[in-house]
């Protein structure tokens, strides 16, 4: 009889003992990320933008937003002192400080989910293709790059004109589905170096299936590539975002970064000098990208010991 039965206490299960190794790992993991000033910086760069988009609506009322209740006030109206015109006025009289920070939602809404979709078509296909060989795993590599070489904008316009009217929801799986193929590219690669190692002939000895295989011994395995990489895809996708907003393919209802570009661009903001129409949408934008992509950074880093650069 072990010391620890001796004393009372009762032995712990397989499944505690997992659970204890993931909060160890948990927490070795947050250590190592808040160690790295640069990580850290785009955390608080991105949380201040949550923060934004939670209180949008409880801030800024959504009448600041209706051209018909701002008839009064002045077009491109320079920043004054009023605390909803700090950033001036869009062409219909509108704050574009309540804009701005509207636009906060659809914008991250639209890179976090779209993003999620492109990581779960990527995992599933990049597993896939390196697992299975013969023809399913050659038709898998080759869709992947029958998607990488195909120009993107085009491609958004033909699925949006199939799909229908534009909406967020049609806006999410058309930039999901045009995202993965990178994810895709990565976890195969990661796949076949996994698939090389000892313990995965010994599964398949052990007559273990291949859905057995892809799932608790590649996947695991994967994964922090796939967490790593998704961060990045969450930058690109606000960027894809914005350029179709700013080219006039979302829904112009929306209020997004894109589409204030756009309309600042249609009002000629930038010929009349009315930068405060101009500048914020747009470094909003270079802001979130630049948050999403150094902690996209720090995560290689800290879930690729090889890597072991200090940010």
């Amino acid at each position: 009889m072990s010391a620890a039965i001796e004393a009372g206490a009762a032995p712990r299960s397989p499944r505690a003992i997992a659970w204890r190794r993931r909060r160890v790992a948990t927490t070795r993991f947050l250590a190592k990320f808040s160690r790295h000033r640069a990580g850290m910086l785009g955390v608080g760069i991105l949380l201040f933008f949550v923060l934004v988009a939670i209180t949008a609506p409880f801030i800024f009322p959504e009448t600041l937003l209706n051209a018909s209740e701002n008839l009064q006030n002045e077009a491109l109206a320079p920043p004054s002192s009023g605390f909803y015109y700090w950033l001036g006025t869009d062409e219909l009289g509108r704050s574009v400080m309540a804009e701005l920070a509207w636009g906060t939602r659809p914008s991250l809404w639209v890179g976090f989910m779209a993003s999620a979709l492109a990581m779960v078509i990527g995992t599933l296909v990049g597993i896939a293709s390196g697992h299975f060989r013969g023809l399913f795993g050659a038709s898998m590599e080759r869709l992947t790059d029958w998607f990488l070489v195909l120009p993107f904008v085009p491609l958004v316009i033909v699925i949006q004109a199939v799909l229908g009217q534009t909406t967020i929801l049609i806006t999410i799986v058309v930039l999901g589905i045009t995202s993965w193929p990178g994810t895709a590219r990565l976890v195969r690669a990661q796949t076949l170096s996994v698939e090389g190692r000892p313990y995965i002939e010994r599964a398949k000895v052990l007559g273990n299936s291949d859905w057995m295989q892809m799932v608790r011994h590649v996947l695991p395995n994967v994964m922090p590539l796939v967490i790593a990489n998704t961060t990045l895809t969450v930058a690109i996708v606000i960027l894809s975002m914005t350029t179709l907003g700013f080219l006039g393919l979302l829904d112009p209802t929306l209020m997004s970064w894109g589409v204030m570009l756009d309309n600042a661009d249609e009002a000629g903001a930038a010929l009349q000098g009315a930068w405060w129409y101009l500048l914020p949408p747009g470094l909003c934008v270079i802001a979130v990208v630049l948050a999403f992509t150094l902690i996209g950074r720090t995560l290689e880093v800290v879930l690729n010991p090889r890597l072991g650069v200090s940010s």
